[in-house]
């Protein structure tokens, strides 16, 4: 009994081999503040989303996204996945104790002088434990926890994804559908004054050159028609695609919205993207992963130093031992055994030491991995930040030029019926107001998708929470927080 004392008072005594993680500083807080230019956050920081757009009909697309995604769905998997191997590498660390009952019957050899009773009952229970001594059990559920809060972050990081890329094919959706909707409106006007100049050419004051040249503006405008309305299928079959639909079932519910958010420009103050936290970068949710990542592979190298120490075992039996079956239950048939163990590599001709050499080879490769996710956060910061800022500067101009050549087109063609200019002034102002249209619709297009491009950029906001809660409702147990 005194030997068993001594091994658990080794239990208690035990350590935990290893490297303890302790998260990388490869920028400080002024460097990130100065490359991305950030400023102060104020109390009333508002961080810019599709939700901020105020379209009923995107705010349903991407809440469908969420509930129907196949991405997202495989995600939720692998979380449940990663938290069931969590319970299982947890419960490995804990003595493990199975029920027996045997009946046993020897035929003895005449040979051979034999101690045992012919015949006999066993019923008890059996136990085991592998004392973790050197901390081997405690890094592999240290590392299976890092992987199930990376399984976590990678789904918010998808969920972020899927946002951004619904609101994406929406705006390209409803760029197309506006595009569509003025080459209509131009077709009408332009066929309009096709029947001007023919009306002139009958009455022999235009010539066939303008004749000509106000068929072929009907016929280019007409041209555009299929491209767009091709274009706009294309967008929603995409969107079909991610809220988990076939092609074509979202249409009438694309066609609900009366009003068309890419008409107008998107306005708000441009200088609001740049009030964030130099941690934007470290919390961005695929950076968290990689980190999580780190921290399951530093786990890993305390796992392979504990393998080269010794592995004490405690194992036993209590129950009751029997010649006659009816005497199983009595007290005098009670018996059990303690067995301690210890299991020594001598000679695994460095195994042992190259598998350590391995995973702290792996845990460097994690950490550049780390290091790089970090540095791709912020590039994508930085790009999705001068991508607004200068798109709203050219998006006034875009606004700008149309409002002129609009008036520059009607003043044209006002002179033209009045005879005072001929019709290839009329041509010239139509082709730069068709022009200046198109490129201030696609510029209030380009700023909706920039917007959502900086969105994804510092990793979602009201993605993230609903990823969260989505996260917690897939399984009972909850995330267990790094320390």
């Amino acid at each position: 009994m005194k030997k068993v004392v001594l091994f658990l008072c080794l239990a208690i005594l035990s350590c935990t081999l290893g490297p303890d993680y302790e998260q990388p500083t490869f920028f400080t807080q002024p460097e990130i503040e100065k490359a991305l230019n950030l400023k102060p956050v104020p109390a009333n920081a508002h961080l810019i989303s599709p939700q901020d757009f105020n379209d009923p009909t995107l705010d349903l697309l991407i809440e469908k996204a969420f509930a129907h995604n196949p991405n997202i769905r495989i995600a939720l998997t692998q979380l449940r996945q990663g938290r069931a191997n969590l319970r299982i590498t947890m419960a490995g660390a804990l003595p493990s104790i199975d029920a027996q009952a045997s009946y046993n019957y020897l035929k003895e050899s005449q040979n051979v002088e034999s101690i045992l009773k012919e015949e006999y009952y066993q019923v008890g229970f059996d136990a085991s434990w592998e004392i973790d001594i050197f901390g081997s059990s405690r890094r592999q559920t240290e590392a299976a926890l890092a992987n199930v809060r990376a399984s976590v972050e990678s789904l918010k990081n998808i969920g972020v994804s899927l946002e951004a890329e619904v609101a994406q094919y929406y705006i390209t959706y409803r760029t197309a559908q506006q595009l569509l909707k003025n080459a209509e409106e131009n077709l009408k006007l332009q066929k309009n004054i096709f029947e001007t100049v023919q009306e002139k050419y009958n009455a022999g004051l235009a010539d066939d050159i303008a004749l000509n040249q106000a068929k072929y503006t009907v016929e280019t405008t007409r041209m555009q028609i299929p491209t767009l309305k091709t274009q706009q299928q294309a967008a929603a079959n995409a969107l079909a695609l991610l809220v988990g639909q076939l092609p074509g079932t979202l249409d009438k519910e694309l066609q609900k919205n009366k009003k068309n958010l890419v008409a107008d420009v998107f306005r708000f103050n441009v200088q609001t993207i740049y009030e964030l936290p130099a941690d934007i970068i470290r919390n961005r949710p695929d950076v968290r992963a990689a980190e999580e990542d780190l921290i399951a592979q530093n786990a890993a190298v305390g796992v392979a130093i504990a393998d080269m120490f010794p592995k004490i075992t405690l194992s036993g039996l209590v129950g009751f031992e029997a010649v006659h079956f009816s005497d199983v239950p009595k007290s005098k048939s009670f018996t059990y055994s303690v067995v301690p163990g210890v299991q020594m590599p001598i000679f695994q001709f460095g195994a042992l030491r190259q598998n350590v050499a391995l995973q702290k080879a792996k845990k460097e490769e994690q950490l550049i991995a780390y290091e790089q996710s970090m540095l791709q956060a912020a590039s994508d910061i930085q790009n999705a930040m001068t991508a607004i800022a200068q798109e709203y500067v050219r998006n006034a101009s875009a606004h700008q030029a149309y409002r002129e050549m609009r008036e520059a087109s009607r003043l044209t063609t006002r002179k033209y019926e009045q005879g005072l200019v001929d019709y290839s002034e009329v041509l010239d102002a139509e082709t730069r107001r068709l022009s200046a249209q198109t490129d201030m619709v696609q510029s209030n297009g380009t700023l909706y998708t920039n917007v959502i491009t900086f969105y994804k950029a510092v990793g979602g906001g009201a993605a993230q929470k609903q990823m969260d809660l989505t996260a917690v409702s897939s399984g009972r147990a909850s995330t267990p927080q790094k320390r």
